[in-house]
């Protein structure tokens, strides 16, 4: 019999939890990496102004970013000084790969690996700084306002795996994904997506991360991947009715 999950019975990523996810998701980059060979570091991404060597260094940077207040004083600052009038995500990611060019692949992989359980404590021990207001500019132009506990325990997670994501499309490797781990970050993107539209649904996700969700009854009855689900909810895909809500990664 097939089981359904309800998305109302989902509970949202939260200490210590959270953690633990962080500290697992960062690992499963640095073992992506550690398969990549040269030729797989300079190809094209799904991020158009990055290669895998520079969101590689993206995904270093945002874990030292957020592993030391001192980091994330000084990163804040550049960041917004590099963003200018633009985009505030933007000026910081650029200064975070900047930073990082002349590193060498060994190195930055070395340095991933040692930032990931750093920053995870760093993340989840910020119990102030969690409940700070946080204006975040989305992809339709709107502006949202988080709570610094939803970047550290849920957002910045996402970005890391979906960026595993994209490495392993730009270089053909394995994608390894497990119902444990990835399932349960998925079923996080599926709750929120859920609240986000508000509307009833089937989802029928496939994969070893997949699941069945249901939100009251009628609504669509969708059927895909599961990554896939993901790629067009983050915009790097495009989807019709329900799917054309975007949920942040």
């Amino acid at each position: 019999m097939m089981q359904v999950t309800k998305v109302e019975e989902l509970a949202p990523l939260a200490r210590p939890e959270s953690t633990t996810r962080a500290a697992t998701e960062t690992a499963q980059m640095v073992t992506m990496l550690r398969s990549l060979d040269d030729a797989d570091w300079s190809q094209p991404t799904d991020c158009p102004d990055w290669d895998v060597r520079a969101m590689a260094a993206h995904v270093l940077g945002m874990a030292e970013t957020f592993s030391s207040l001192r980091r994330f004083a000084r990163d804040m600052r550049a960041g917004g000084k590099a963003a200018g009038d633009g985009p505030f995500i933007d000026g910081l990611t650029a200064v975070q790969v900047r930073d990082r060019t002349e590193l060498s692949s060994d190195e930055l992989i070395r340095q991933l690996a040692a930032a990931g359980p750093r920053q995870a404590q760093w993340r989840a021990s910020r119990r102030l700084m969690r409940r700070i207001p946080m204006k975040q500019e989305m992809p339709d132009g709107s502006t949202e306002t988080w709570k610094a506990s939803y970047l550290f325990d849920t957002i910045l997670t996402r970005d890391t795996w979906m960026h595993r994501v994209d490495i392993a499309r730009a270089t053909g490797r394995p994608l390894v994904l497990t119902a444990d781990h990835d399932g349960r970050l998925v079923g996080d993107v599926v709750a929120e997506w859920a609240r986000r539209h508000g509307q009833p649904f089937t989802l029928h996700l496939e994969g070893p991360a997949g699941g069945t969700y249901a939100h009251r009854t009628g609504g669509e009855d969708i059927t895909l991947d599961a990554v896939e689900f993901c790629r067009i909810l983050s915009g790097r895909a495009t989807g019709d009715g329900l799917l054309s809500q975007q949920v942040p990664f």
